[in-house]
């Protein structure tokens, strides 16, 4: 059983940043391929940005690319998402997702992802 805590939301004008943090538990998050998603109220949960296990590879949704930054830090059991230069239509709550071996074939499908966290509001005003 893996836990996913996340923390970092708030309210923030637009233009504005957020720092999103992922903490997860288990002896093998270097295995764990991490992903983020926001669901706003009445849509979909879609993906936002995952990284691969070594942190090498990343992968974003076209509307936060360039503005959201995806890392993490295996010695800390830690997925971050950096976002920048916010916007209203960012306003959702986030998820961090853990896809354990085997892993899933697609990044961007929330089916393919074992553990969520319970998420964390992110609030943008204009």
């Amino acid at each position: 059983q893996v836990q996913l805590v996340e923390s970092g939301g708030g309210l923030v004008q637009a233009g504005g940043s957020l720092r999103l943090s992922c903490v997860a538990s288990g002896r093998t998050f270097s295995t764990y391929i991490m992903g983020w998603f926001r669901q706003a109220s009445g849509k979909e949960r879609e993906f936002v940005a995952a990284i691969s296990w070594s942190g090498d590879r990343e992968y974003q949704e076209d509307s936060v690319k360039g503005r959201f930054t995806i890392s993490r830090d295996n010695a800390k059991n830690t997925v971050s998402l950096q976002m920048n230069s916010l916007k209203p239509e960012d306003t959702a709550v986030y998820f961090c997702a853990a896809d354990l071996p085997p892993y899933g074939s697609r990044r961007y499908r929330p089916r393919d992802y074992n553990y969520w966290g319970q998420g964390t509001q992110v609030t943008v005003f204009s």
